[in-house]
């Protein structure tokens, strides 16, 4: 009895060391955190089915770079944040679609139009993710101020305004488990695992073959290829 007990706590603590890894130590100012991406919302099962399943955000010091892209139809979105170099962009990509929009300093990136009115509110819970202690806040919508929706921040990666072009950019920590509303899709993100490793400045630079467009263009795009 005593053996299947310690082989049952093995288990779990196998589970909880995949699904959630940190590689390097805390405070580290240059790497990569990987999320898994659940669906909810009007998202059909076969076009849920097709849809990104991971994010992957690249950060040096102030420079950001979340990923979204799927191999169906070569397609993704990228938000691009350089502000050294006064990048603030949105990539899309469908097939042999390529554009993008450039935003202002302290814009919001197109797509999250739905997320305006929002109130957050921390909160002095707590918790323990992929091996940073993380600070939670409490999310609300004009629509609806009784549903709430919590948030996971962590204060102990070092990235200056992780938030500065999204939705969450009143949280000075990044973001380990999260939300967005894009289009008609709730997209939930979390964290899975954090990477300490060198990022190519190359990686935060303006993309070339794509087409700038205005920001209701590409807000309807991003729009349009959720709800395939």
């Amino acid at each position: 009895m005593a053996s299947r007990y310690g082989l049952l706590i093995a288990l779990i603590i196998a589970m909880t060391g995949y699904s959630c890894k940190e590689k390097g130590g805390k405070h580290i100012d240059e790497g990569e955190i990987h999320y898994t991406i659940e669906y909810m919302g009007n998202i059909s099962p076969m076009h849920r089915e097709i849809m990104p399943k991971n994010l992957v955000v690249s950060f040096k010091d102030d420079k950001i770079l979340f990923d979204i892209s799927s191999p169906f139809g070569n397609s993704g979105i990228l938000n691009l944040t350089n502000p050294k170099e006064n990048i603030f962009d949105t990539y899309i990509s469908l097939f042999t679609i390529k554009q993008y929009y450039s935003s202002k300093p302290g814009e919001m990136q197109p797509g999250f139009d739905s997320m305006n009115g929002m109130v957050i509110r921390k909160t002095s819970k707590t918790a323990f993710i992929c091996g940073f202690n993380c600070k939670n806040a409490e999310v609300t919508f004009p629509y609806n101020r009784k549903k709430v929706y919590n948030i996971w921040y962590t204060e102990e990666i070092d990235v200056n305004n992780p938030n500065a072009s999204t939705p969450f950019r009143d949280l000075n920590g990044v973001l380990m488990s999260f939300f967005f509303f894009i289009g008609p899709a709730e997209m939930h993100f979390e964290a899975e695992a954090v990477y300490k490793k060198d990022i190519p400045d190359k990686a935060f630079e303006r993309r070339d073959r794509y087409m700038r467009v205005s920001r209701e263009d590409i807000a309807r795009f991003i729009t349009k290829m959720i709800s395939l």
